[in-house]
């Protein structure tokens, strides 16, 4: 694979922006949304998240690769970005407990990336400009067909992703004999949510997306878990429906991230794009309802619209951001039901958050 890292790569962002560097991964060309994770640590579990399906990931720390690839520490069966940015990628790994080398990993599941660019440069352009759309490619420098492919790629504002990632059939996860039963939508979620609501003594049902309220009732459960997910909640009719029936039979319900969203649009709470989203492991979080303060792990490029609240008289912010002041967290003073923006399970990341698991086993220990 050395003759991988000695081809030129470039990076062409939809304003015209570009960068040129070298090749990592798969030698090809591929294009997505291009956004930054500031994560210090863990990016094969944001590689394998399936919120980041449709992205082109900007990691912002120096060196990366330098602690191989580990089959254990994925959210996912494979990675799910479009591809990769890097500054400095290290073939090179040191662990003694990493099965093979991210170069591996990345070419065994054709994974294009480009490294040796400034990625301080193009975090600042994209706070400046925003997130856009991008392409790699280390198997052509020509400018006209580069620039066509970029014209190819949707824009992520109105593209709904979840049906892409989402399991093609229903399957169980953890202990069958456990006291609670807990229906999973499944828009994307990650691996280690799932082992977070097991671990609190729930047997999970995870279904695909687009199933119907009515299928996911029949197995009776004790409550409901709405994933995190890629693209815009605002198309996703079927979800918003799913989740409108759930609160109808007033089970308890838990959201994350995507599924935050879905919660706040089922209760007529709009959501928008943001300019460059929320990305990293070190987000500041304040608990409106204890007064505590939390460090979070973040993966969104939508939010819930806060000025809107005052639309359902029933939906109360709980969470908020205190970088920016977004809405990070709402509860249904009417029903079982609450979501969070972020990640409380992280991997990577805290566990500051990890109480919200213990509050939705709470609410069906008194249902």
């Amino acid at each position: 694979m050395k003759e991988i890292f000695s081809k030129e790569a470039i990076l062409i962002l939809e304003d015209g922006t570009t960068f040129k560097g070298k090749a990592f991964g798969k030698i090809g060309t591929t294009g997505g949304e291009i956004c930054f994770n500031t994560g210090m640590t863990g990016y094969q579990e944001i590689y394998t998240d399936p919120s980041y399906f449709g992205q082109i990931i900007v990691n912002t720390t120096s060196h990366i690769g330098n602690y191989g690839a580990k089959t254990m520490e994925t959210e996912s069966d494979k990675p799910q970005i479009a591809g990769i940015v890097v500054n400095d990628f290290s073939e090179v790994f040191s662990r003694i407990t990493a099965d093979e080398s991210l170069q591996e990993y990345l070419y065994r599941n054709q994974v294009v990336g480009i490294t040796e660019i400034d990625t301080r440069a193009l975090v600042r352009h994209i706070r400046d400009k925003g997130a856009m759309n991008a392409v790699i490619s280390s198997e052509s420098l020509d400018m006209t067909f580069l620039k066509k492919e970029l014209e190819k790629i949707p824009s992520m504002n109105g593209l709904e992703l979840a049906s892409s990632v989402t399991t093609p059939r229903p399957y169980f996860y953890g202990n069958e004999e456990s006291k609670y039963k807990v229906a999973v939508l499944d828009l994307g979620i990650k691996q280690s949510i799932l082992k977070n609501i097991a671990a609190k003594g729930c047997y999970c049902q995870v279904f695909p997306a687009k199933t119907p309220f009515e299928e996911m009732m029949k197995w009776e459960p004790h409550g409901f878990f709405i994933s995190n997910g890629p693209g815009d909640p605002a198309p996703m009719d079927y979800a918003i429906k799913t989740v409108r029936d759930i609160l109808d039979v007033d089970k308890p319900v838990f959201g994350i991230c995507l599924g935050h969203q879905i919660m706040a649009l089922a209760n007529g709470i709009s959501t928008y794009k943001m300019h460059h989203g929320h990305r990293g492991l070190n987000h500041p979080i304040k608990n409106l309802e204890t007064g505590r303060s939390e460090v979070t792990s973040q993966n969104h490029g939508f939010v819930v619209d806060k000025e809107e609240l005052h639309k359902n008289p029933y939906v109360v912010m709980t969470h908020i951001h205190l970088n920016d002041g977004t809405l990070a967290g709402l509860r249904l003073t009417n029903k079982k039901a609450f979501s969070v923006q972020y990640h409380p399970e992280a991997s990577p990341g805290p566990h500051d958050s990890r109480y919200l698991f213990e509050n939705f086993f709470s609410l069906m220990n008194t249902n």
